[in-house]
């Protein structure tokens, strides 16, 4: 158990993100619920909230909505009591033609925490179409020549509505020369034929009237009907007969204009004129067969005539009729029936919508960013699809349901190191050869305050005359936060300490901004030979400080800091450029160092060829002295148990002697350093 009182925001942020990543799991369920087709609007689908455990109080606030949904804006949801209802008419046959189901897909979600369902609503076919036939009237031309038992095929009638709603029954009214036959053509449903029974006698009878009805079977059953007019022709005694009274034919779509499709063979047993045939579709071909294929009618070679895609049909029935020459003419039937084949020619399609963008860089593994749905027109292996994300993102793709993914946070972010990830989501079926398709999103990745502001150094040595005028400029530090906006902003204060008898607040302040370190008031070197402090950031997260010194001599000024560096032979003595200020004009030449004022006389000291180099740790002197001056350059060490300085620093004093004086001296050294003060020109502030 995680108490999140005793850890803090930090721990109340885990428990939060664990919840929602529970949350999230067990959002990943499906409903399935059920409708008929024709619904009116309003009409109750289910409880979704309640199915779904959600109570009613939190839907608003948790922005309880559809996020996605095929088919437009059919179903719709009920916020306040939770119901999915029918939100517009619902046409089966509109949204699935004949395909035996028929279902809408929602996608259901909620925030704080985000959750994500699949709901699935199957549209119920209703007998609400009747059967139909193309025609109002067919007509037969039937020689009163021909035999008892001749079959004469019938356009059949076709029914939009599926199963039992679709199941057709054919009823010819009564009649002394006809009756009718049913034959099933492998799949293709049921079409009618008539069937002679009594030899036609064209003197007595020239033409009959007949009637053909359907029925379907739903309750109610809707029926549909079609006249028959007979004509009845004068002697030619054979009509022509296909060698097949079906062709099957199964051919690839996409296939070149004038592909040959199949060669009908019929023959005449009459002579002469009688015996020469005419291939033609029949009447009863509907217009996208007639313009789809071509038929010769000289050789019965029927060929592609535009373009045939799988995906608009997979099949076609052809009816042909083969006509003599004789008079009056005859005719025979056959059917061909074309199967086409499916062909890798559809690329999938992605489609990614976001959710979470942009994206916390503390956000745990596993939160949700986008939804992803991928679909391919084609069937078979054609249209089965697999995806993959960009390499080397912190994402992983997680399958929910079908061809939907969730796009999710599969490791830690860190926006100091990546701001943003373009990803990308490439699909790819399984055709040969396989074609893609791909989406692209940008993932932007939010700032978070996880990174402590740092010092441009870690360390400030500054030196400064005694004596300085209050508010003089000692240094300007620095410091930068890697954050963005708000999380970068830095502030800077002094970590408080006392110094001698006072505070260091009272000798030195910080501009909280600017990080201007300024002198408050005169420094002594006799009250302070050293003094050392620390800015600092007040943010609790502030982690970095430099620290700050300030040498008070009153006799010396040195401009620049020595450094003691160890290397592989011992200590490097690296000694800067060193100016003693004395008015002693017996001390040696008068060089101003650099950055020294116009009236400044000095000691220019620096080591080089003539001042030979000690070799190690144990010949370091304690004392250097610059031949024919007053001033004695001394190194004092301090233990590394001092809790004030632990650095090497270098002082700077006279000789034995100049000591001594000053002793005697010092009841006038106060006005002695006002004197100098106020001819020396200072350059702390440079």
């Amino acid at each position: 158990t995680l108490d999140s009182r005793s850890g803090g925001p930090g721990a109340r942020r885990l428990l939060l993100w664990l919840l929602l990543l529970t949350a999230w799991r067990a959002g990943s369920a499906q409903l399935r619920y059920s409708v008929p087709e024709e619904a009116q609007h309003g009409t109750f689908v289910g409880r979704l909230a309640q199915d779904l455990g959600l109570p009613l109080a939190e839907l608003v606030p948790r922005l309880f909505r559809v996020a996605s949904r095929a088919g437009g804006d059919l179903l719709e949801v009920n916020v306040q009591n939770g119901i999915l209802f029918v939100n517009a008419r619902m046409d089966r046959e509109a949204l699935c033609g004949r395909s035996a189901e028929c279902s809408v897909h929602l996608e259901v979600v909620v925030e704080r925490p985000l959750q994500v369902f699949h709901v699935e609503v199957e549209v119920r076919d209703v007998n609400d179409n009747p059967p139909v036939f193309s025609v109002k009237e067919q007509k037969l031309s039937i020689p009163e020549s021909r035999l008892l038992d001749s079959r004469f095929p019938l356009e059949g009638a076709s029914d939009a509505d599926v199963g039992e709603n679709a199941m057709l029954t054919y009823k010819l009214a009564s009649n002394e020369f006809f009756v009718l036959d049913v034959i099933n053509k492998r799949g293709k449903g049921k079409f009618p034929v008539l069937v002679l029974r009594k030899l036609l006698d064209r003197e007595e009878t020239p033409q009959l009237e007949l009637l053909l009805t359907v029925t379907d079977g739903g309750k109610p059953e809707l029926s549909g009907s079609v006249s028959l007019l007979v004509v009845v022709l004068d002697a030619n005694d054979n009509a022509p007969v296909c060698d097949r009274s079906v062709y099957e034919v199964k051919m690839y779509e996409n296939p070149a204009n004038q592909t040959l499709v199949t060669r009908l063979n019929a023959s005449d047993a009459d002579e002469g004129v009688n015996k020469e045939m005419v291939y033609s579709f029949s009447s009863l071909v509907p217009p996208v067969v007639s313009q789809k294929f071509a038929i010769n009618e000289r050789t019965g070679e029927i060929k592609v005539n535009d373009a045939i895609d799988f995906e608009d049909s997979n099949s076609y029935e052809i009816l042909v009729d083969v006509t003599d020459k004789g008079h009056p003419p005859m005719v025979g039937h056959c059917t061909v029936l074309v199967e086409i084949l499916d062909e890798n020619d559809n690329p999938p399609e992605v489609v990614v919508t976001s959710l979470l963008v942009p994206i916390r860089e503390d956000a745990p593994v596993g939160t949700v960013i986008a939804l992803v749905t991928v679909s391919d027109r084609d069937s078979g292996a054609n249209g089965q699809v697999s995806c993959a994300l960009t390499p080397d993102v912190p994402f992983r793709l997680l399958s929910t349901f079908r061809n939907y993914y969730s796009l999710v946070l599969d490791s830690g972010l860190d926006r100091e190191l990546v701001s943003g990830y373009g990803v990308v989501v490439t699909a790819r079926d399984a055709g040969s050869p396989a074609l893609r398709a791909s989406a692209s999103v940008w993932v932007e990745v939010a700032d978070v305050n996880d990174n402590a502001p740092a010092f441009a150094q870690a360390e400030y040595t500054v030196f400064v005359r005694e004596n300085n005028a209050p508010g003089c400029h000692l240094v300007t530090v620095s410091a930068r936060d890697a954050d963005a906006r708000e999380n970068a902003r830095v502030s800077y204060s002094l970590v408080e300490r006392r110094v001698g008898e006072r505070l260091l607040s009272s000798y030195v302040s910080v501009h909280a901004e600017s990080g201007r370190v300024h002198a408050l008031q005169p420094l002594d070197r006799e009250e302070l030979e050293l003094l050392r402090f620390e800015p600092r950031q007040p943010n609790p997260d502030w982690r970095y400080s430099a620290s700050l010194r300030a040498g008070m001599h009153s006799s010396v000024h040195l401009e620049e800091a020595g450094i003691l560096r160890a290397g592989p032979g011992g200590p490097d003595q690296q000694w800067p450029t060193v100016s003693s200020a004395t008015p002693e004009p017996e001390a040696g030449e008068v060089s101003p160092p650099v950055g020294a004022g116009v009236n400044s006389n000095s000691w220019t000291f620096k080591y080089g060829p003539g001042n030979p180099k000690q070799s190690g740790p144990g010949e370091l002197p304690d004392k250097f002295i610059i031949p024919g001056s007053p001033a004695i350059i001394s190194i004092r060490q301090e233990p590394t148990n001092n809790q004030i300085d632990k650095s090497d620093f270098i002082t700077f004093g006279k000789k034995e002697e100049t000591k001594k004086k000053k002793k005697k001296k010092k009841g006038s050294k106060t006005q002695e350093k006002k004197e100098k003060g106020n001819s020396t020109t200072d350059n702390s502030d440079q």
